[in-house]
């Protein structure tokens, strides 16, 4: 086993499907965490590391696909799906960065909420308030994990098209055998 083949088998195909479910997972954990701290804190570090895992992922299937696309020959549908996935890696990083902002805004917003004490002067307090908090974890949460999932997508149907494009028999839908 290494990172480029498991069993005889291209890695890519094997990971690109965790990475499938994970994006998305780590979305909706994100989203549901900074709409409800109770969520977050829950969660506890379990969402920063499953953020963390998601982007861990991000890399070693790239790199897997790359390894993937140089023995199956000069491909345009390939080399779309190539340059989308290696988009991919910002929002993973964005992903992380935000399951770990939700995740300590849960323990801040959960040790009191005298959240501002000890801030100096009024207009910092104003933009450090636990409303301004939520509210700016809830619109950069549903941003990072809509542009990851929908890059996901785009991803995946690429790949789709290139390894499907001319595999199956057309004329044979709707006909069992």
């Amino acid at each position: 086993m290494s990172l480029t083949h498991i069993d005889g088998l291209p890695a890519h195909v094997l990971f690109v499907h965790a990475v499938v479910v994970l994006v998305p997972l780590t979305a909706l954990a994100a989203v549901v965490g900074a709409v409800r701290p109770q969520f977050a804190r829950r969660m506890g570090l379990a969402l920063p590391l499953l953020g963390l895992v998601t982007l861990g992922l991000v890399p070693v299937t790239t790199h897997a696909g790359e390894w993937l696309e140089s023995r199956v020959g000069n491909d345009p549908l390939v080399r779309k799906h190539t340059e989308l996935g290696d988009g991919l890696l910002p929002w993973a990083v964005a992903l992380f960065l935000i399951t770990l902002a939700i995740w300590w805004l849960g323990r801040r917003l959960a040790q009191s909420a005298e959240t501002a004490e000890g801030v100096s002067s009024a207009g910092a307090a104003r933009w450090t308030s636990p409303t301004v908090l939520r509210t700016a974890a809830v619109v950069l949460a549903v941003a990072v994990s809509a542009g990851a999932v929908v890059d996901v997508y785009r991803i995946g149907e690429s790949g789709a098209k290139a390894a499907w494009h001319d595999s199956y028999d057309k004329s044979a839908e709707g006909h069992h055998g």
